[in-house]
Formats: C-alpha cells, structure tokens, sequence
C-alpha cells in the first residue's frame, strides 16, 4: 500500500487536539508590507495590534463563541509578546470585565495602547504563556520581548511562571535565530505539550514559527496534506490539528 494514502490509527488517549492562531495585525506587519527593512525599526520593537488587528480579534472571538470552540479548549498557551498576549486575551478570553467583580482581568485597560476595555478572566480556560512559541529570534526589535514584571502588570491573569528570566535574554541583536534552530525549538514545544493533560489546546503564536514547526512534519503525508499543514497562516487565522504521540 502507498504509505502516503489511506487511512492511519492511534489510540485516543495518544492525541490531542492544537487549535493554533497566528496574532491578528501588527503595526510592525503594516509597515514591513510597504518596506521590508522596517523589521529592523526599534519603532516597532513589541509591537501592539493595529486597529484592524483588533477587528480581526473580535471576528475571531465571535467565531469561537457561535461554534461551541471556546467551551471546549482545556488551556490557552500564547507567546510572551504583546502582539500574541492581545490576540489570545481578545479571541479565548471573557469579555469586558464587569464592574464591581473581584478577579484578575486577562488585560488591563488600554494595554498596549490599545484603547481598549479590561479583559475579564471568568468563564474562560487558563492561560499560560512560554518562551518556546516565540517568533524567530534576534535582530528584529519587534520580536523583542519586554520584562516579566511588565508583562504582568497589563496582562494580570497569564501565567508567566514557566519563564525563567525576567528580561529578555533569549533575542540577540546581531544574531538572527536559523530556521534549523526554529525547528527544532517547535519540536520541543510540541513534546512538552504532549506531556500535559489537557487534550484541546489553543496555542497563540507567530507566522514564521508555525511555519518553520509544521514545515518538520506531513511528510508521510500525501502532497496535498502536506501542503495544508504547512501553508504560511494569515493575521488571526485559526486553523486546527490533531497531534499524536508515537513514541
């Protein structure tokens, strides 16, 4: 039989569920589109969400509402950037807060600029956020992330316990993480969310990551699976995997 066609078996328990998401719009992605030598432009270092961005998000939030998605995902793991922890908050998260409610909010108000209301933290899944499904690494200051203690005060319900460092100690100026590198850090994201318990997981991350990531897997596949696993993703596309633990 052709080992790139028919049907494949695994155990239930052995898969879980990964709804991924790109970030919505960026100002860095704007401004990257007329000229691309704007990714090296510290005016755009953490970049927030455009307006459009933040449109695309409350698209996005009403998708996950009208399809029962958001009463099914277990844990929301997001990037430790402004960008990511925006989109995450805003599609998977509660809401406006409620006055007069004592609870942590997901984002405080007008966080990253963003003229926006406080995010409410109740009626959602836990997030968590890791250094792992961070864009490639180095050079660009817009994937420079801020410190922990400042990521905290504007996105009070995350936990950032899994970060080791307060600052950023991973992004070097002049040295641009290799696509090898990309890879095999995914890997390792991937593994260490096989270790979890959780079987239907939101993972909020980057274009490139995902595509560098999936780009190590599909290859057994047929070619036009393989091409839907690793199609480059738009501003906050959500797409949906099952992954398997074959080891």
């Amino acid at each position: 039989m052709d080992s790139t066609s028919g049907p494949a078996l695994y155990p239930l328990h052995r898969c879980k569920t990964l709804h991924l998401v790109r970030h919505a719009q960026g100002h860095h992605n704007v401004a990257a589109e007329k000229n691309h030598d704007e990714y090296m432009s510290e005016d755009y270092f953490d970049a927030a969400l455009t307006p459009l961005g933040w449109q695309q998000v409350d698209n996005l939030h009403k998708h996950v509402l009208a399809c029962g998605l958001l009463k099914k995902i277990e844990l929301v793991i997001v990037s430790p950037l402004m960008r990511t922890m925006q989109t995450a908050v805003g599609v998977f998260g509660g809401g406006d807060c409620t006055d007069g409610v004592d609870i942590h909010p997901l984002m405080s108000a007008n966080a990253g600029d963003s003229d926006r209301s406080a995010i409410s933290s109740l009626n959602c899944p836990p997030f968590i956020s890791v250094e792992l499904c961070r864009e490639l690494l180095g050079v660009h200051p817009c994937d420079r992330r801020r410190s922990i203690t400042q990521y905290q005060r504007l996105f009070p319900a995350i936990d950032f316990s899994p970060i080791e460092n307060n600052e950023d100690v991973l992004w070097k100026a002049d040295i641009r993480e290799k696509n090898e590198e990309v890879i095999e850090r995914g890997i390792k994201f991937l593994n260490w969310i096989l270790t979890r318990e959780e079987k239907e997981i939101a993972v909020v991350s980057h274009s490139g990551f995902l595509y560098r990531t999936l780009s190590a897997f599909g290859n057994d596949c047929h070619p036009s699976v393989k091409s839907e696993i690793t199609n480059h993703f738009g501003n906050c596309e959500l797409r949906s995997i099952v992954i398997v633990d074959r080891g």
